[in-house]
């Protein structure tokens, strides 16, 4: 199994201490509506592609993709066209494409996935811990993602069906990024900056709480949310979850019991918020169906049941910023 982004999340989630008691406030302007915001790393396997579409059809969702940009080629290709910053060419440590038609499946997938509205964003190449690159290193490996995306069809060997108008989407269109394993140096924000992206999702937060824009960057984070018998915080993250529940260990055998206490986890979050301060609600998966799908159920059942509730809208992080904006300038008290 690969590594997943959120492995150095766990420590953080097992130390911080739940968030202090939130203090009686007002009643929540009918303007603000809560949010909630799904989103989905590494966006490989094109089966998860297809089931996620279908998912957020049904349910009225809209998600975000952070795609490895590795899975755009081929090992014989990327060993000749992708190197990492402080590793040698040709090495990922989630895999390449295992086939042109893999990529052909893929490449499909993003621009229906593009069309339909959701927001493709950068989880960089090969998934690499980045916590000691410079900003030098970072806009390398944004550079070699944006090489790859616009390269895509090409890839798939299916360059006469490549769509009007990937190309300024490949140069322009993504403007999310989230780093692997949630982790951070010092030269990535003004990477970012540089690269043009609008906003950094990879930040963790003791409970659901507003982009940080103290940067400079709407930067936003993944909570810790309490779950379980002893409602212990654990990051809203399906890897998270799957340590807790089976220290990494796929456990098909107990599946219907880990999607039960994932959905409660998720319906008590949800609730918190959607009856006080309206916090949007941050919820992270990766194309990897765990213990034996516990989490995708659970979050196939809880977009069923919630993102058809009055004032609830279930977006992905480019629609949810200008959301954001305006609730902010309608009620500057709430931020």
């Amino acid at each position: 199994m690969p590594r997943f982004s959120a492995a150095p999340g766990l420590a953080l989630a097992l130390t911080l201490a739940p968030a202090l008691a939130r203090a009686v406030e007002p009643p929540v302007p009918a303007e603000r509506k809560q949010l909630v915001i799904v989103s989905f790393d590494g966006a490989h396997d094109n089966k998860l592609w297809e089931k996620s579409l279908d998912m957020a059809k049904r349910t009225d969702a809209h998600f975000t993709y952070f795609l490895s940009c590795t899975f755009l080629m081929t090992r014989a290709e990327g060993g000749k066209a992708y190197q990492a910053p402080g590793h040698k060419a040709g090495r990922s440590n989630v895999g390449f494409a295992q086939s042109r038609e893999e990529i052909q499946a893929r490449v499909r997938h993003i621009w229906q996935a593009h069309q339909a509205g959701h927001d493709i964003g950068s989880h960089a190449c090969g998934h690499f811990d980045g916590k000691g690159w410079s900003e030098k290193d970072w806009k390398q490996e944004f550079t070699a993602f944006n090489a790859a995306l616009a390269n895509a069809w090409n890839a798939g060997g299916i360059t006469k069906e490549q769509p009007e108008g990937w190309a300024d989407f490949a140069a322009h269109g993504i403007k999310g990024f989230r780093a692997p394993y949630l982790s951070l140096s010092d030269g990535l924000l003004p990477a970012l900056k540089q690269d043009g992206f609008t906003y950094d999702a990879s930040l963790v937060t003791k409970g659901p709480g507003w982009p940080s824009g103290a940067d400079g960057l709407p930067r936003f984070g993944l909570p810790l949310i309490p779950e379980g018998p002893q409602q212990r915080r654990v990051i809203g993250m399906d890897y998270n979850l799957f340590i807790r529940h089976s220290m990494g260990v796929e456990n098909r055998k107990d599946s219907a019991v880990f999607e039960e206490r994932t959905l409660d986890a998720y319906r008590k979050a949800f609730q918190k918020e959607y009856e006080g301060s309206r916090i949007p609600l941050q919820l992270g998966f990766h194309f990897v169906e765990m213990n034996g799908g516990a989490y995708w159920r659970a979050l196939d059942r809880f977009l069923t049941e919630t993102c058809g509730k009055p004032d609830v809208a279930c977006v992905s992080y480019a629609q949810a910023l200008p959301i954001i904006a305006r609730q902010k300038k309608a009620d500057r008290s709430a931020f």
